[in-house]
């Protein structure tokens, strides 16, 4: 695996050539630091399927005007604790940033608040939204749906998005902070992994026929398989519906917006914000605390070194990253300079 990641680089050296890159193809300063840092974020915690290789993407729809710089979300209260954004076609992150922002505020006086955001990008990783809820000492929950990329259980077409879900919940000294895909693999993964030559692991996609398969090609012309088969199949269902309803959004193939460089986003995200001090919570922080404690610390099967919490694993990776670096593929890391020198050059013009 190791012998993949050709080309080793400084997390500012990544995080600069991100924003250097947006900037030049139009999105404001403050844009481009947000989104460059979201990007930087998934690569850091091993998440290459969410980071810098969407740039070319990102790019493609800022020039091609699907994707509005500057675009301002247009933030409207429909009752006391849920909130209607429209993200003007501008990026996701500034449209759910601002949406968390304004939840985060209503929920001191409601003990809860939700949002629904249509017209706007694709928010990438969960967890560093997720992780602005909980510095509040908020629970948090995310819901957002993508282009049809996953069958239904015995089906062989893809009609279902990816459709992630995230939960937060305080905890000390780091929060409890789960980040999946109701699909048994991303889009971003098989793009990476058709990239740098491996396999796709068995189970997760099939052809276009139907046939399983861990070709890379082979699974992006066919469809990706719900993870745990029709339990899976039945969270992303849920999923979908449930934001589709709450963002006046589109459903399965009428999603489009977000791997494509010519279409406006149709996808919705649904944000819900707790404010357990609100309720008078039973559980407290150090209860919890202490309760993931004891799970970490849980009598292991043979063969295991120790029991993760989910987030756990994660916050290893970044911080192996940030002391020795970003691993990326050295195909994947020349495209990005070639972006970044193919801009500057047409900018110089």
């Amino acid at each position: 695996m190791l012998g993949v990641f050709l080309i080793v680089v400084d997390a500012e050296r990544a995080r600069s050539l991100g924003e250097r890159v947006l900037g030049r193809y139009g999105a404001s300063a403050a844009e481009a630091r947000l989104q460059a840092d979201l990007l930087l974020e998934a690569d850091l915690r091993g998440r290459r399927s969410h980071g810098l290789q969407r740039l070319s993407v990102l790019t493609a729809r800022l020039e091609c005007g699907v994707l509005v710089a500057g675009a301002v979300p247009r933030l409207e209260w429909k009752a006391g604790s849920f909130l209607a954004v429209d993200g003007g076609d501008g990026f996701g992150v500034v449209a759910v940033r601002a949406a968390i922002e304004q939840l985060v505020l209503r929920a001191a006086d409601t003990g809860v608040a939700a949002a629904g955001i249509r017209r706007g990008g694709h928010i990438g990783m969960l967890a560093p939204h997720l992780e602005e809820i909980c510095g509040k000492g908020l629970v948090g929950f995310i819901m957002t749906t993508s282009e049809a990329l996953v069958h239904p259980t015995g089906g062989r077409t893809a009609l279902l998005g990816t459709n992630p879900i995230g939960i937060c919940v305080p905890a000390d000294p780091e929060p409890f902070v789960l980040d999946m895909s109701t699909a048994a693999i991303s889009a971003g993964e098989i793009l990476a992994r058709g990239q740098s030559g491996e396999a796709l692991p068995p189970g997760r996609c099939v052809d276009s026929h139907g046939n399983p398969t861990t070709d890379p090609e082979l699974a992006r012309a066919g469809a990706i398989s719900p993870f745990g088969g029709s339990k899976g199949y039945g969270l992303s269902l849920a999923v979908e519906l449930l934001v589709a309803l709450m963002s006046a959004t589109a459903l399965g193939t009428d999603v489009v917006g977000t791997l494509d460089t010519d279409s406006r986003a149709t996808k919705g995200d649904l944000v819900i914000v707790l404010d357990p001090d609100a309720v008078g919570q039973v559980a407290t922080v150090a209860a919890i605390s202490s309760y993931l404690d004891t799970i970490r610390a849980a009598p292991r099967a043979a063969g295991i070194d120790r029991i993760l919490i989910p987030g756990d694993r994660m916050r290893a990776e970044r911080a192996r990253s940030l002391r020795d670096g970003i691993r990326y593929p050295s195909a994947l890391w020349d495209s990005l300079l070639a972006l970044d020198d193919n801009r500057s050059a047409g900018a110089d013009d």
